[in-house]
Order: structure tokens, then sequence, then C-alpha cells
């Protein structure tokens, strides 16, 4: 077991049987990495037990509703909500072509139709043929897929929102990982991010490098 493992390498680790033995032991952070329902399950009482939150599961907050509870409950209990980029990145470049003013930004994603099993759009031509299966915007997208356009919702969030965030997905037979691409522009910026990941790998240290950043002297 994973406990069993720390403990072999001299480090704690309690196993613990549901959220409230969680939070009753105060940790400082709390990672989340299951599910935007999850997420909307744990965010609030997490937050109120004076527990900070990294995230992968973004797409919880493509509900304004539900980001607006967790933004004031984060500052009534002074705690915060860290969005690790997951299988993008280049939040710092999106957000700052935002706000220079007069932006607009779009999102693709390439996967191999097997990933899209369980899906309302998968159908077995996919196995034989390219195909745009998704156009429209971040929110729809999530609404639709709710695990497996996070970072198309992260990256709105960073920028222009979900409801304004062009959103395209492709299935592409063979193809292996993942490519997720944003792009922005704005009068004087043009920037493009694309990112390729043959694995999830990357959503799993990007999280190790948000608890690095946090806890650095210097952050990038």
């Amino acid at each position: 077991s994973l406990s069993s493992r720390m403990n072999e390498k001299g480090k704690s680790c309690r196993v613990c049987r549901d959220l409230n033995e969680l939070l009753s032991l105060k940790p400082d952070f709390l990672v989340e990495l299951a599910s935007p329902n999850a997420m909307r399950e744990l965010a609030l009482p997490t937050l109120q037990n004076g527990t900070s939150i990294i995230t992968l599961s973004i797409g919880a907050l493509a509900d304004s509703v539900f980001y607006n509870e967790v933004m004031n409950t984060a500052k009534l209990n002074g705690t915060k909500v860290y969005i690790a980029s997951g299988a993008t990145g280049g939040f710092d470049v999106l957000r700052t072509a935002f706000l220079m003013g007069n932006a607009s930004a779009k999102f693709f994603n390439e996967k191999n139709p097997r990933a899209l099993m369980g899906t309302t759009v998968y159908d077995d031509s996919l196995l034989n043929e390219q195909k745009t299966v998704f156009r429209g915007n971040a929110k729809e997208a999530i609404e639709l897929f709710p695990t497996k356009v996070n970072v198309s919702v992260a990256a709105s969030l960073a920028s222009v929102g979900p409801e304004n965030m062009e959103m395209t997905m492709v299935s592409t037979p063979g193809f292996i990982g993942d490519t997720q691409r944003v792009e922005i522009k704005n009068d004087q910026v043009h920037a493009v991010i694309d990112v390729y990941s043959a694995t999830a790998e990357i959503a799993g240290w990007s999280v190790v490098n948000t608890l690095l950043n946090i806890a650095s002297p210097i952050v990038f």
C-alpha cells in the first residue's frame, strides 16, 4: 500500500476512511485528483476547515455559481485554491494577454477515439476515420466530457472565461496520448502553447511543481 511504502522511506502516511477523517488532521493542503464531482463535494468543507486545495479537476469551476461560492469561502477562511496546470501550461502568458485587453482564445484537443468510449460522441466509425467530435466553448465541453477537458477550463479561467474560450476536439485513430493546444490573441500579442503528452504523468508532476512553488521563496 501507499502507506507502507511511505513508511519504508521514513515518511509518515496515514490512510483516512473519508474526507472528515482527513480534515480532522488539519492539513495545510489537500490535493484533489478525483473528478469535478468530487471537487464540488469537497471544496467548501475543505476550505472552511482552513485547508487550501490544489486541484486538477478544474472543470468544476466552469459553473459560475460554484466558482463564486469557492471564491467567497476561500476569502472568509484565509484559504486558497491552486489550479495545477495538468497537461497544458502557459497560464501566466494567457493571463497577461487577457489583462492587456481585447483578447480572444481557442483550445484544441486531439485524442484516440478509445478515450471517448462511454461518451455521447463515440461510435465505432471513429476507429477508422479522423473526425471532429466537438465544436463549442469550454463550458459546453466540460458538461459533455466531465473528466476529459479539464485543461480547457483551466486555460479559459486564466484568460477569457469558459463561455468565451472556443473549443475543438478531434478524434484520430491510432493516436497515442493527448495534444492540448491553446491560442490567444490581442492587438499586440499572439501566443500558442502546444503540449503533447504520451501519458497523463505530466498532470501528476504539475501538482508537484505547484507544491514546490508554494514552498519556494522564489515563485515561477
